[in-house]
């Protein structure tokens, strides 16, 4: 959704946002987030172990991996058109509430909870967002991303 200025934004308080495309996680991800992350736990990288040892039967995403998502999903539900730049300022009450097999595709739905200035220029936002899986009733993630934006 494109938003002209921070005023607009204001607007957009307490109101459902999303749901956001889907993306699917494959294999090649969660390995390349295990190299950048040095954590090579097997029931994230080893396919064939997976299948035979966790309760999961196949690798599952790095707790990490979803949450790192954030900040793209939420550029797909708000694009704020007068930005000159934003940055990611934190998190509040993270929880992974389910896990999220390779090859399943989640998305995310938000709600903008809180926007507040910040210097001259900027406001700092609060988003309570849900990541949810395709074909599970229960969110694989819960979280509220804090950004800045600025002007």
């Amino acid at each position: 959704m494109k938003i002209p200025n921070l005023a607009a934004l204001a607007d957009l308080k307490d109101k459902p946002l999303g749901p956001s495309e889907w993306v699917t996680i494959t294999q090649d991800m969660i390995n390349a987030f295990s190299m950048a992350t040095l954590d090579d736990q097997w029931i994230h990288t080893d396919v064939a172990r997976a299948k035979k040892e966790s309760p999961f039967g196949t690798p599952i995403a790095h707790g990490f991996l979803s949450l790192s998502l954030l900040s793209y999903l939420v550029q797909q539900l708000i694009e704020v058109e007068s930005a000159k730049m934003g940055l990611n300022y934190g998190l509040n009450k993270v929880r992974f509430t389910s896990h999220v097999p390779a090859g399943s595709r989640v998305r995310l739905r938000a709600k903008l909870i809180a926007l507040e200035p910040y210097q001259a220029s900027g406001a700092k936002m609060t988003i309570e967002g849900i990541m949810e899986r395709e074909g599970s009733e229960k969110p694989v993630c819960v979280a509220e991303f804090l950004g800045l934006i600025f002007e």
